[in-house]
């Protein structure tokens, strides 16, 4: 069982792309409405897709989890908004950050954008401002639309207005493209979003995944879950060499051997796939805590020092 468990998770790693094109597609399915320049609005548009993706996308089957909680989080007469916290709060405990690994269209995108050649820098000096997005998603998720209602008790979408390059880039751009009338409406907003997208954009190119790192609200969310997650990553530590190729595999900036369920790790596998003694793979369900898992590693080498000393009492004697 335990062979295919690493088989399934090497499969997983190896084929991710795919899923993530696969995903993408299913959470964009309606390509037709490319080029009618409407957007879907039948009752797929009820359900929350796990990524970050915009609900104005033409093709968009379902609704984006950020901006829906954005929308009604301010007035408790929405009971869809009790439907779309505990969505986050079941795929964040069923998942984690698997979903911006694997499931989300942005993340996706992020990920072609970095294969393109050129020097690329690391993000491993850049550590603190990983807790930029845990600040957007309380401010402009949380607190801005509970606090500033309009006058039927419904709070802004502030992330989506104000700072989201996924809605130019998948709503307005193109619904702008084929109506005149969204194009001449467009104004200082759609400008300093599209700045926003040209930034993210070109930082891809460079860095891995800035979005997700520094500015995601969702992945700000999923990364809390984390660590209650019941997929997670495992490390079998008597087959592992501390030879740290998973450490360099990893682009996120995680040692999956210290920290195997970091709030920062995407499960996108380049660590399983890189280890030269397949140490590492998925886990699902609940594991050992890695406190406990520390404390047994110290143990063990406390009775590998024990063993070793009293072989050298007994060879001297």
């Amino acid at each position: 069982m335990d062979k295919r468990k690493k088989n399934v998770s090497k499969l997983l790693s190896r084929f991710r792309t795919c899923i993530q094109a696969g995903a993408t597609l299913l959470t964009n399915i309606h390509l037709p409405n490319f080029f009618k320049g409407g957007i879907y609005q039948g009752n797929g548009k009820a359900v929350c897709v796990p990524g970050l993706n915009c609900y104005s996308c033409p093709a968009a089957s379902g609704a984006c989890p950020i901006g829906s909680f954005q929308a009604v989080v301010g007035s408790s007469k929405f009971n869809f908004s009790y439907y779309v916290t505990g969505f986050l709060i079941l795929l964040g405990v069923l998942l984690g950050r698997f979903i911006c690994g694997f499931l989300c269209p942005f993340g996706w995108l992020q990920d072609l954008l970095n294969k393109i050649p050129c020097k690329k820098l690391s993000t491993k000096k850049l550590k603190p401002l990983t807790y930029l997005k845990y600040i957007i998603l309380l401010v402009t998720v949380i607190l801005l639309p509970v606090l500033v209602v309009n006058d039927v008790g419904m709070g802004d979408p502030f992330f989506c207005k104000y700072i989201c390059p996924q809605g130019v880039l998948e709503g307005a751009i193109p619904l702008s493209a084929i109506d005149e009338g969204i194009r001449s409406a467009l104004g200082n907003k759609f400008i300093q979003k599209l700045i926003i997208l040209i930034i993210v954009v070109v930082l891809s190119v460079v860095f891995y995944r800035p979005f997700c790192k520094w500015i995601c609200p969702l992945g700000a969310f999923y990364a809390l879950m984390n660590k209650v997650s019941l997929l997670g990553i495992k490390v079998d530590k008597h087959k592992c060499v501390s030879c740290g190729k998973c450490a360099r595999a990893c682009k996120m900036d995680v040692d999956v051997v210290k920290t195997p369920n970091s709030t920062e790790c995407i499960r996108c596998g380049k660590c399983i796939t890189a280890c030269p003694t397949d140490a590492i793979s998925f886990r699902y369900g609940f594991g050992m805590p890695e406190k406990n898992l520390c404390n047994t590693v110290k143990e063990n080498n406390k009775t590998d020092i024990k063993t070793n000393n009293n072989k050298d009492i007994t060879t001297e004697e």
